[in-house]
């Protein structure tokens, strides 16, 4: 009897360890998560001061039906930003740096410093994205539009920088930046005299002998990969990100992040635990909500961090309670979020939203288009909406899913087609629009691209990125006619 109230007493005690749900509980919703089609696979790990645990759901692809496991890759995307910050506390303390040093600094004396009523912008506005740069950099004009920043250099960032102006004061406001990360990680680079990725190996992932944490993968780790899948299901590849890495290009495993999370919460000893502690500092309020920024995390009025993650084909989750001394890390390979998932297993009063799959009208025109023709595809869709069946979703992205599709298919003629009806149908979407100027600009058609990036900008002008693209097209059709 008293070896039964014994076993009742440590399986009570793990499910209140672990995020205050049982087990079984988790099991299930992963489970029914992948059975609505949220991702191919979802991978959570959850440990705490006595053990750590792994389940997993799915597979890592359609043609590789192997349930992935706690060394199984995943990109883990804006996770990176916490290592990123962390390696900035750390050389903080190292005294290689001062948090508050303006970025003028560190960078080549030909880049302009964007400054606003007399203020720089500091590493620490960099690293809590209060430094007015926007998520994503606008100079980008890729040769490959599926690997929109394999070609985004220094030079390229450095050019994005001298043209930035503020738009409000310098840590008034949170904004979120991966372009401003990708300039931290550019300067702690041109600190340590090393580069980014040698740099995080060297001084975070070797002393936590996290030996599958890295952007470059050997072979042994790619057989080891979960395939990346779109939201809707398509498997797509990896993602380099260029001079903006430090924002998130990061791949790693169940197993890795869990002893990261152990070396956050001081379950395992490391000499980065004071670097932790300091980017585990609340800094700012966060806009839109009720969390803070920290360096790198999110922080919840309840003292729990978390940091969640996204790249075409993937989603993640890192949260610690410090307190409880629980760390929770979620992997999948979809590019549908995980981050309601993560965060009720870290804090059960947050609640799951059933994933709903909404792609039946694109999957029904996919299949129209192999199996007849895209104007057989455009007839029907056609008739669905105006039948107002209540079965289909409609928006820009159904349509937008299916152009590009095509375009990677190198159908471009059927591709226009889409995307042609897409801007008729969403002819207050930008998106729309760039789709179908970037398939006519790289199919040599720039006059008609010059006129949807021109109503691109007509529907948002405060975006420079419509103003970059123009410029190059305009130049390139001058020198044309002036030959």
């Amino acid at each position: 009897m008293k070896k039964c109230i014994i076993i009742i007493f440590l399986l009570i005690a793990t499910n209140i360890a672990f995020g205050q749900i049982p087990i079984d509980s988790i099991r299930a919703i992963i489970k029914q998560e992948v059975a609505n089609k949220r991702s191919k696979s979802i991978i959570v790990g959850i440990v705490n001061s006595n053990s750590r645990q792994i389940f997993a759901e799915g597979k890592i692809s359609d043609s590789d039906p192997r349930l992935p496991d706690s060394n199984t890759i995943y990109e883990i995307g804006s996770i990176t930003k916490v290592f990123t910050s962390l390696l900035l506390a750390d050389m903080s303390l190292k005294q290689q740096l001062n948090l508050d040093d303006p970025i003028s600094k560190f960078l080549p004396k030909r880049v302009k410093i964007p400054k606003r009523n007399g203020k720089e912008i500091s590493l620490l506005s960099l690293s809590t994205h209060r430094s007015g740069m926007p998520r994503f950099p606008y100079n980008v004009d890729p040769k490959d539009l599926d690997k929109p920043y394999i070609d985004y250099t220094v030079n390229k960032l450095y050019q994005y920088v001298s043209n930035f102006e503020p738009p409000y004061d310098i840590d008034s406001k949170w904004r979120y930046s991966n372009v401003g990360y990708g300039l931290l990680g550019n300067i702690l680079s041109l600190v340590a005299k090393k580069d980014f990725e040698a740099l995080l190996t060297e001084e975070i992932c070797k002393p936590l002998n996290m030996n599958n944490t890295t952007i470059s993968l050997t072979a042994t780790q790619k057989s080891n990969l979960s395939v990346g899948h779109t939201e809707t299901g398509v498997p797509v590849g990896l993602t380099d990100l260029g001079a903006i890495d430090a924002g998130g290009a990061l791949r790693s495993t169940v197993n890795d992040l869990l002893t990261f999370a152990e070396a956050n919460m001081a379950l395992i000893k490391s000499s980065l635990l004071p670097a932790m502690e300091l980017s585990h500092v609340r800094r700012a309020k966060k806009d839109g909500d009720d969390t803070y920024t920290t360096m790198g995390w999110t922080l919840t009025n309840e003292g729990l961090l978390f940091k969640d993650g996204g790249m075409p084909g993937y989603c993640s989750f890192l949260g610690i309670d410090k307190k409880n001394k629980i760390g929770i890390v979620v992997l999948s390979n979809s590019s549908n979020p995980v981050t309601d998932i993560g965060r009720h297993i870290l804090d059960s009063v947050h609640k799951i939203q059933p994933y709903r799959y909404p792609w039946a009208l694109l999957d029904t025109l996919r299949a129209t288009t192999r199996r007849k023709s895209v104007d057989s595809a455009i007839a029907l869709y056609q008739q669905l909406k105006s039948s107002k069946n209540t079965s289909f979703i409609f928006n820009e992205n159904q349509l937008n899913y299916l152009g590009n599709e095509l375009r990677r298919d190198k159908k471009i003629r059927e591709a226009l087609k889409i995307f042609e009806l897409n801007s008729k149908e969403y002819s207050q979407s930008t998106l729309a629009y760039e789709s179908l100027g970037e398939t006519f600009k790289r199919n040599n058609n720039k006059e008609k691209a010059i006129k949807c990036f021109e109503r691109a900008f007509e529907l948002d002008p405060q975006n420079p990125h419509w103003t970059y693209i123009l410029d190059k097209l305009k130049y390139a059709e001058r020198r044309k006619n002036s030959r």
